[in-house]
Formats: structure tokens, C-alpha cells, sequence
């Protein structure tokens, strides 16, 4: 079975209960296949990045394989104002955040609410200069585990966003997104909107950001924020300490 969510945001959880971890959101018009069901739950896997988790079976719209193959083969078409609106047949209104899916609007067939759209909209493959201005939008955003959206983001849902608003393609999870791209040799080859990831003391990687000019990096950590960062790491110049450890520098575009 294959799906869209048809709502703002829902969160996708590790296991089938209400009380479990929020490990990422679907934004509205993402669609999904349906991997396996279990009364209110539904296990999901993403069509974007294959991402897995469960879901609220009342929390999405059933659609046609044909359906999914057909959105699946579109141009992704996403909304960047920081919070719009989509009104129904009903003019009911219905928020949606940056980066939500617009590509379903345009079949019949999906869009059975009759949503409309009028704000700003983006699609394609943008420079990569790009890359900072859209990090931007999120700067100040709540950091929150799982969160992709302005109003709670973490660290790889932040830098996943950044790089889809622009047309590109990064994993979900910071360890994932370390595998992509060519490693840098030095601090000093990157460029704005390179990736950089920090580890902990068992090597694993917990942390990703987009390097910007002069050392300077923006990442979510409390906050999207901007700190500076060098050899070591991100140094926190508010606690006068440095609070991630670098590990690579990954050039993805």
C-alpha cells in the first residue's frame, strides 16, 4: 500500500506506540509506502530518503501505486514561506511549514481535498551559494530530535532540509549523511556549504552542520546558531569551550 500525508506534520516514531521516540516528521505532501500495519499503526518508509519508522494510520491519505509511481517520478515542488496556507474545496484553511510537498497539487486524483496553493514556491537544482541563504530561515529554530520544521529541528533534519530546498539529496540521520560526498583533507579547502561532522568518544558520528565562511559553521544545537569552528570543533564562544568534536569535513555538491 503507498500513502501521502495530508496533513501539517506528523511525527514518525520508532515503534508502534503514542509514547515512542520521534526519531522524524513527515511534512505534508511527502509520500510513503506502507511496509506493515498493526491496528493504529502503520510502519512507513519514505520516499525521499527510504526513511523508516510508524506512523498514525489516521494520520495519512491512501493512494494508488500508480499514484506513487507518478509522484515519484515528479519534479519536487516545495513551499518556502516559513508557515503558508493550502485551503480545501470548504475554504478551510490548513497551515503548512518550510518545506512541505506541493507536487501532489497538481493530480486530480491525489489531491481529492481540492487544496490550493498561492505563496512561494521553489523546484530544481539551485547554485550552491544557495545553500546559506536558505539555512538562514532556520536560524533560531528550536532544536528538537526528530524535528524538521522551523518551529523544531535537529542537527541532520536541518542540514537534509537546507540541502532539499535547493534540490539535493542527504540521508536522514548525521551518520548517514557522513557517508555521502568526497572527505576533505583540511579545515581550510572547505567551502560554504560543505558538511561537517563531529563524533563522539566511542567514534560514533552525532553531529552534522554547514560550514559557512571565514571557520564559521551553523548548525542546531539548543538552536540553529552560528559558532565558530576549527580543527577540534564547534567552539561555543558564549561558554568559552569548544562542544562538539570535528571528525570530517564531507564536500557533498
Amino acid at each position: 500500500m503507498f500513502a501521502i500525508c495530508n496533513l501539517a506534520i506528523i511525527p514518525l516514531r520508532a515503534e508502534p506506540s503514542d509514547r515512542s521516540e520521534i526519531v522524524s516528521q513527515v511534512l505534508f505532501g511527502e509520500h510513503f509506502e506502507i511496509l506493515e500495519m498493526q491496528k493504529q499503526w502503520s510502519k512507513i518508509k519514505l520516499h525521499f530518503d527510504d526513511y523508516e519508522g510508524w506512523v498514525d494510520s489516521k494520520q495519512y491519505q491512501i493512494i494508488s501505486e500508480k499514484n506513487f509511481i507518478d509522484l515519484s517520478k515528479d519534479a519536487i515542488i516545495l513551499n518556502t514561506d516559513l508557515v503558508e496556507y493550502v485551503s480545501n474545496s470548504n475554504n478551510e484553511l490548513l497551515p503548512i511549514t518550510l518545506g512541505a510537498s506541493l507536487s501532489f497539487l497538481n493530480h486530480s486524483e491525489i489531491n481529492t481535498e481540492n487544496f490550493e496553493f498561492e505563496g512561494m514556491k521553489t523546484s530544481g537544482v539551485k547554485p550552491k551559494t544557495d545553500l546559506l541563504t536558505t539555512a538562514y530561515m532556520y536560524l533560531n529554530a528550536p532544536y528538537l530530535w526528530g524535528g524538521k520544521t522551523p518551529f523544531g529541528i535537529d542537527c541532520s533534519g536541518f542540514t537534509q532540509m537546507v540541502y532539499k530546498l535547493n534540490g539535493y539529496k542527504v540521508l536522514r540521520d548525521a551518520s548517514q549523511q557522513s557517508t555521502q560526498g568526497e572527505a576533505l583533507s583540511f579545515i581550510e579547502e572547505s567551502e560554504p556549504g560543505d558538511l561537517a561532522f563531529f563524533d563522539n568518544d566511542e567514534g560514533k558520528i552525532i553531529h552534522v552542520g554547514i560550514m559557512m565562511e571565514n571557520n564559521y559553521i551553523i548548525h542546531a544545537s539548543g538552536k540553529v546558531r552560528i559558532d565558530r569552528v576549527d580543527h577540534l570543533g564547534i567552539y561555543n564562544a558564549e561558554l568559552n569551550k569548544h562542544t562538539h568534536r570535528l571528525r570530517v569535513i564531507k564536500k557533498i555538491i
